[in-house]
Parts: C-alpha cells; structure tokens; sequence
C-alpha cells in the first residue's frame, strides 16, 4: 500500500485560478515562454502557465477561488497586447503568446513587493508561519534584497491583534488586504462575514464592526486557510510551530466525510487542513472538523483496560490481557446459563467499517445470536427501509456536488448550516446562482431567510405531519398533471403507479383538506409543488426531521414517491438524499448492524447469502432475527437480556425515555463499553476497553453520498489497541479465532462477501482517493449517481403512504410540542466537542420558545424552565425566539446533564422503531430548581468520577 505519510512540500500545487469545468469545451492552443500548450477555452493565463510547471509570483490568486487581479505580482507580456497584463485575470486566446519572465516583468514585481514589505514587520525568524508563507516565497521568487522605501512613515506594524477567536488569530499588521480571506467567507463559505473597510493606505480587513468572535463568522477556517501571510494563523501553530509532514485522512464528524491533511510535528498534530482533492469536501470544511480535534488528546481520555463486578464498586485498572478475559469469562457464563440470545451487542458509527464489521461478525459467530444493533436504529434505520422498498438500494442517489445542477431543491428536516455545513456551503453557493428552495420544517433554520440566501418557500408545518405535507404535493402534482408519464411509464412499476395514483388523487390529501393538521396554508403547498416539479432537475435532502417520527418510514417512502412521479432520479441534479448525522451512519448499515441482515443488506433468512458467511466464518448462523436495542432494553428489564458489548456508542444519552434506558443498562449482569471516554453509557458498565480516535488507526468510513474514504493512523493508538484488535482478541479468548493483522485483510473479507463491495480494496483507495459503491465489476471506478437508466431493483415501487397522526397528542396537561435538533458548534452527544474550545459557542444546552408561549408562561429569557413530558422532566434555561411557531419548542441533546431524552417517549416508527424524538408533547414552567433526575444524574456522575478516580489512584500508588 501507498504510505501516505508525506512532507509539506509535497502538497496539492497551486494552479491559481480554478480549473474550467464542462463537457465539449472548446481547445485552445497558445505558447508559454516558448513551450505550446492546449487547455480549455476561459483558462487563465495563470492556470494554464502552472500546468507547464511554469510559476508566475502571485498573492491574491489562489485556485480555490475566481480571479481577483488586486496584487499586480503575476503581470506577464502577451505578444500583441498592451502594457502588462495580470496573468490570473486574463484568458487565454488561439495563437496568444506568452512571457512570464524578462527583466522588464523582473522590475515591476521586485517594486510592488517593496511596498509591500514596506508596510509588514520584518520579524520572519521569529513568525508563527516562517517557512510557510507566501508573501516570504514571493519576495525569494522575485529577487528583492532591499527595501528603498524605508519604515518611518505612516505603517500598520502597531495594529491590535485579534485574540477572540480560539482557534486562530488575527494579526491585522501582517495584513496585505489581499482580500482571499473575504473572498474565501463569500465564494467558499457563502457566509460573508468579513468586508474590506476604507480604501487606499486606510483599507483593512474587518470581521464585521466586531471582533471575530462575536460576529457572523462561523469559523470554518475558510479564511485562516486563503490568507498568504501570517495575519490569519492557527493558534496551534503559534504555539507549537509549522508542521513538517502530514497523512490524508477522513473527518469522524458528521456524514459528509471530508478529506483532511492532518498535518504534524514529529508525532503531535499541529492542525487540521481541508484536503483540496477531497471529493466530498473540496477543500472546505467546518469548525468542527477543521479545529475540534482536541478531544483525542484530551485530560478525560480513559487509556487503561478497567474491570469491577458492580456498578457500585470502584474501577479496577488491569491489563489487556486480564479485561480480556474477564469480559470473555462474563459472556461464557450467561451463554451457558441463559443462551446465546441472553446477549447481544451494539455497532457504532462512529467507529470504522471495518471495527463495525467485526462487532457484528463477533455478535453472530462468536456470541452465536443476531442480536446486534447499531445507533442508525434511532436516526436513519427508516431511510433503508424506505428506500429498499421503493428505490431498491438503501441509500442516496447522487454526490454532494450533484447539486450545482439542481434547479429547484426540497430540504426538508434537516438544518445543513448546523448539522452538515460543508455541503450547505455548496447549496447555498447553487441558490446563489439561481436555484430556488423549498423548505419544510417546524423552525425557521438558516436557510429561510439569510442575509444572502433566502427560501421561496417556508412550509413552516406542526411537528409530525410530514407524510401529510408530502402527499398534498405529491396531490397537486398529481391533479395538475405536472407528473412526468414517459419516465414513469419507462422506469416504474405501472401497478403500484397506478395504484398509488388514484390514493394521491383523492380529496382527503389535497392541501386544504390537509390543511387543519400541517398548519401550512394550502396556496403555500399548491406553489411549492408547481415549483419542484416544473423544475429541470429537482432535488430532495432530507434529515433525522423525517425519519425521527412515528411515520418516518412513511415519509421516506413519500419523499421517493415524489421524486419518482417528476423523473427525478437517476442522474445529476436531482434524487433522494439523506444527510446523515454521524460520519459512518451508513457504513454500519452497510456492514451488516441491523439484527435482520447481513453485510449488504441481505436478509437473514436467506439460505444462500448465509451458506456464504457460514462457509467463510466458520459456524453456522441463526435465521431468525435478533432483538433491535429497544427490544434488548425490553427484555433486559425483564430478566431475559443479560449481557452487551457497546462499541462507540453512548445510548444512555443518545436514546430516547433515559429512564427506561438507565434501567435496562442496570438490569444486566455484564455490560462492556469499549470508548475514549468514560461516557454516560460507560457509567454502568463493568467492563471498560479504551477505544482508540479517528486519528490512531486505519480504516474506512462511508458518508451520505455512499463514498468509502480512507482513515489513516497519524499517531499510534493511546491505549496501545486500535478497537478493531480489542474486538478480534474478545473473539479469540471467547474461542472464535480471528487472525487479521491489518484492516486492509477485513475490507478484503468485506469486498468477498458484500456484492457492492467486490471491488473496493485499500489499493485502489490510495489509487482513487475514495470510491461511491456499488464498485464491483459492473463499475470499478464507483457509482456516483444511482439509478441511470433504471433502478437497481429493476422497476420504481410507489408505495401507498397514509397519513397516520402521531399518538403523541398535546393536551390540557401538555399543551405544547417539543422538537429537537442539533447546533453547528457540538456534534451528537457532545462527547468530543464539549472537549474542545467549540463550547465557547455553545456551553449549555436551552429551550427555544415561541414570544407568545413565553409570556403566557411568565418566562423570560435565560430564565430557567421546566419542561414536563409524559415520561419525564427536566428543567433548562430559556431562549424566547421567532424561529419557532406558537405552540412548538424546540432544544438539542449535547450536553449529559440537560437529560433531552429523559423526556423524550418509547413513541417509535412503524416499520423500524426509530424513536419519534421530534414529536414529544409537553409543559414548561417556571422553574426554581434542577428536576429530580438531573440532581440524581449529577450524584451518580459524581459516584462514578470517584470510582474511576479510584482506579487511577490504585494505578499510581
């Protein structure tokens, strides 16, 4: 394999402008400092010069944004042209000649980076970023060896730094009002945040009228990675230097799965670069990903083996060897006293495919149960349900990029800006460019009504009535004729067309009469649907505010429905797409973590696909399904369920009715947790494996767009075991041999088994960057976009979806309803970032409530509130706001002791049993105190920090 270990310098060139784009662009020939070239018409001189190697002196170009011409150090001599040209602003031409390098061009770039220099400290030996910047390399590239000017009259050199910001600084001294790092917020990040104030000697960079950190930045590290000098630096490089060589690896936050150099000294990561050839990312990132990695380093990180035989006992540190086989000795003695389904294990993803493969491999082999579950049970579990069934794949249609041809774009549940703002700056970079968009949500997100971006259209409905707003859309299309007959008649199945035509047509799904339960306003719905289906390509993202209801299978299914009726899927632009929450959500899936199937999503009961595993693992395998988590809580409480294996996941917190959970969690009589930190899962456990982070192993992970990206080990594993070793030594000391000696032989064993794997090995990972399955030999190269020319499993199903009101229903005694979500600054349960400077943003968890609500209720803002649900109460400051309507309230879960899901209900979907988290009916009060439960959270937190305090004294004496 391709060691990917590489110095600095070796980086991604610079071509200065971006590349033209496009099929059947014309050629156009020129020469360059006498060497001929041909390249795309609308090329700039510039890009075309670096593709012959040839290097014109530059500082406001960069090829990750448009040509700007502000810095005159790339002027060049074009044959027949007067004066001297900008190299990045002007476009090639047939015959144009070329020359970049004479004594003429020599003298006008050393007398512009005089003035330059003649307004810049000259402290280069002591700069955070000597050796790494570009205003030093231009000045080496054109010569300059003494300064003319001198430094006595009006200068920058005493301006103010910056410090606000945690992750970088702000020197405005070393500013050379470039404008990359605007640029950067405008074109890449689509947030504009920064502005270029007064002009000549008196202009500079401003963050607003504010500091960076109380301005609109959202600290994506856009304009810390355009700025050439040293006035936007990581502080990570201040204070620990530059970083000498780096490994490409992938992001372990959300599904979008950016590309990242991680970039070191010796064995300490300096800092987190966006990876330019990132297909996901494109060299873009956010504050999560490009400076929330603290946390593997982190004072919290538990890195010895511990063991007790009661919750209520102090921790034991212990060897591998010894937690091994403790652990090992547990699970025997409730197999030979209870039965292989006594026990049963949960996936995570947030782990690899590959260590989520082995759980569930170890699960069935080695335990002998399907058992096995995985967190994609409470977030996506209905997106493959419902699109298995309509669409035949259980997964999204196209790549992130498919949407710069999108012409009208659907988001409904979901909040890209927060919970995967990577792709929201593409999105936002399509609408900016002329793309209209729907959007379908309880709150008023981001996206509704920026300052640059707005919605045409807010379908603001009542929270779990999103089948009802989905078949009114799909009734305009239907009863206006606006579907399209010929892709239907060509690529679906007429039956199932037909009989779910004549359901959509009927009265009882129009707008008006869906309107008394969505609350949308029937016109509203009746022009967003003219809108999408008259649209060239229609696109659909959807999140957990679909499948986290009651008929979230449903909605996925309706969504299809949609998508199939206007022909668009199965090419660019257009599709099904799910953003999922965490960054291997559907690599779990795809690994076989569902109790009814195996890797490939194949069923069970399959006696071919188990007679494949059989004969490759060794034993045989049960046919029936296991038991899903909430099942395995179920029979746990009821003295049926007794051990578990927990691998990355936190389901104390991260899953619904807490209470429930904690009692289950009690319940059994052997829990092992295998994570970084003592997480609240962690807290009943009696077995405690360190897991390792993204950063200290090798593996795989797969996002939203079904794209395998590889994770490579920059430093080595702080425990001393990747997990995918702690798993394979469990499955040794149980008596089921595993012998793999890297990741790469568990993906072969992967690509043998799964039929859209056959093709993926790490060879060609290194070969190809990342690869979208299916990749088998039908498509070796991947499968960007899904469905071309007809669907995987042959015809396009419709599937009838009823509306079916949720059971959760307001009342007299709950009068209000509660939705949840996510904040851009925290990730999930917080377990990483509140371990990182990002709580700076977000350091407790609130409860937005509508103007009208709080002041029935006596409530003002910041003031703390009780919110009472049917299973629990929990008490939070408030946050009075016109995001939401009157009637819904609305707070996220990353914080342990705000106990979200302690109000949560057992109210789960129909088909897959994902909890319905967004649909929670409740009161809110006043409130003088902390509930009940979270004052008994905070002494079982600190009975459990004391035992493991114990342990670590124990190991120190």
């Amino acid at each position: 394999m391709v060691e990917f270990y590489i110095p600095i310098e070796q980086g991604s060139k610079d071509f200065g402008t971006p590349a033209v784009k496009g099929e059947d662009v014309k050629q156009i020939s020129l020469t360059i400092d006498g060497w001929p070239i041909s390249v795309p018409e609308g090329t700039s001189v510039m890009h075309a010069s670096t593709m012959l190697n040839i290097q014109i002196p530059k500082l406001c170009a960069t090829d990750s944004l448009e040509a700007f011409g502000s810095c005159r150090m790339c002027v060049v001599e074009i044959e027949g042209m007067r004066g001297k040209p900008a190299a990045c602003t002007t476009p090639v031409a047939e015959g144009m000649v070329v020359t970049t390098q004479n004594e003429a061009l020599r003298k006008l770039r050393r007398n512009v980076m005089e003035l330059y220099i003649s307004d810049h400290p000259l402290d280069c030996l002591t700069c955070a970023v000597n050796g790494d910047c570009e205003l030093q390399d231009m000045a080496g590239a054109v010569g300059l060896r003494d300064v003319r000017y001198g430094f006595e009259g009006n200068n920058h050199l005493n301006m103010e730094k910056d410090t606000s910001n945690p992750y970088f600084t702000f020197d405005t001294s070393k500013c050379i009002v470039c404008s990359r790092c605007v640029r950067a917020c405008e074109e890449i990040q689509g947030q504009h945040a920064l502005t270029v104030e007064s002009r000549g000697f008196e202009s500079r960079i401003v963050a607003g009228s504010e500091s960076f950190m109380d301005s609109e930045c959202v600290s994506c590290g856009a304009c810390v990675q355009a700025c050439p000098t040293a006035a936007l630096t990581e502080n990570s490089v201040i204070e620990l230097g530059t970083p000498s060589h780096y490994r490409v690896t992938t992001c372990a936050y959300c599904g979008v799965g950016c590309s990242f150099r991680a970039e070191m000294r010796g064995d300490e990561l300096i800092r987190m670069v966006p990876h330019k050839d990132g297909k996901a990312n494109q060299g873009h990132s956010c504050v999560k990903g490009r400076f929330a990695f603290g946390y593997a380093t982190h004072k919290d990180r538990v890195t010895d083996p511990m063991i007790r035989d009661s919750i209520h006992e102090p921790w034991r540190k212990v060897s591998w060897e010894e937690a091994i086989g403790f652990a090992a000795d547990k699970i025997r003695a409730i197999r030979d006293k209870h039965g292989a389904n006594a026990l049963g294990g949960i996936t995570s993803s947030r782990c690899t495919n590959e260590e989520t493969y082995l759980v569930q491999k170890l699960v069935r082999a080695g335990f002998g149960t399907n058992n096995v579950d995985t967190c994609a049970r409470v977030c996506h579990s209905p997106t493959g349900y419902g699109l298995k069934t309509t669409l035949g794949e259980s997964a999204g249609t196209q790549t992130f990029e498919s949407v710069q041809k999108a012409d009208a774009i659907i988001v409904i549940g979901a909040n890209p800006t927060d919970g995967h703002p990577v792709f929201a700056s593409q999105l936002k970079r399509r609408l900016r460019s002329g793309a209209k968009l729907i959007v379908i949500d309880p709150r008023e997100i981001d996206l509704v009504n920026a300052a640059h971006v707005r919605a045409q259209y807010h379908l603001q409905l009542r929270p779990g009535t999103n089948v009802a707003v989905l078949n009114a859309l799909a009734h305009v299309i239907i009863n206006e004729g606006l579907e399209d007959t010929s892709y239907i008649e060509a690529r679906c199945d007429m039956a199932a067309y037909k009989k779910w035509r004549d359901f959509i047509a009927d009265e009882h799904h129009s707008p008006e009469a869906m309107e008394s339960a969505t609350g949308v306003p029937a016109m509203l719905i009746r022009e967003a649907a003219r809108m999408y289906a008259k649209a060239g390509n229609g696109a659909i993202y959807y999140g957990l505010g679909v499948t986290e209801h009651s008929q979230g299978s449903s909605a996925v299914m309706a969504i299809a429905n949609l998508a199939m009726a206007t022909g668009n899927v199965g090419r660019e632009g257009v599709g099904v797409n799910p953003l999922r929450g965490q960054n291997n959500v559907q690599g779990s899936c795809d690994m076989g973590s569902f109790p009814h199937e195996l890797p490939g999503y194949r069923h069970v009961s399959d006696p071919e696909v188990r007679a494949l595993f059989e004969c490759e693992w060794g034993v045989p395998i049960d046919d029936e399904p296991g038991l899903r988590i909430p099942n395995m809580f179920d029979a746990a409480i009821a003295g049926r369920f007794k051990g578990m294996y927990v691998q990355g996941e936190d389901i104390a917190q991260s899953d619904p009715n807490t209470q429930h959970v904690e009692a289950a969690l009690t319940s059994l009589e052997c829990l092992i947790v295998q994570d970084i930190f003592l997480n609240e899962t962690a807290k009943f456990a009696h077995v405690f494996l360190p897991g390792a982070s993204f950063l200290e192993k090798d593996g795989t992970f797969t996002n939203a767009e079904r794209r395998i990206s590889p994770v490579r080990k920059v430093m080595a594993p702080l425990s001393g075991k990747a997990d995918w070793e702690a798993t394979m030594d469990l499955a040794n000391a149980l008596g089921y041999e595993m012998h793999y000696k890297h990741p790469s032989e568990i993906m072969d064993e992967i690509s043998k088994l799964t039929p859209t794997f056959h093709g993926v090995s790490y060879e060609k990972l290194d070969e190809l960057g990342s690869i979208q399955w299916p990749c088998n030999d039908e498509a070796p190269l991947g499968t960007p976009t899904m469905h071309i020319g007809g669907f995987v499993k042959g015809k396009g199903s419709f599937v009838v979806t009823e509306y079916v009101a949720t059971e959760e229903k307001v009342n007299k005694r709950f009068p209000l309803l509660l939705t949840t979500g996510r904040i851009l600054s925290q990730y999930n349960v917080g377990a990483q970032t509140r371990r990182t400077d990002n709580s700076q943003w977000h350091q407790e968890d609130v409860l937005e409530i509508h103007p009208l609500d709080a002041e029935d209720r006596g409530v003002t803002d910041g003031s703390p509130v009780r919110i009472a649900s049917r299973a629990g109460e929990i008490t939070l400051p408030a946050k009075i706001s016109n995001r939401m309507q009157p009637g819904v309230v609305y707070t996220t879960f990353h914080h342990p002791v705000s106990g979200t899901n302690v109000i949560t209900t057992e109210n789960s979907d129909w088909a897959t049993n994902c909890p319905e988290y967004k649909v929670t009916a409740v009161q809110v009060k006043v409130a003088v105190e902390q509930a009940d439960w979270q004052q008994r959270f905070r002494e079982f937190d600190e009975q459990q920090q004391a035992h493991l305090s114990a342990a670590t004294q124990d190991s120190s004496d």
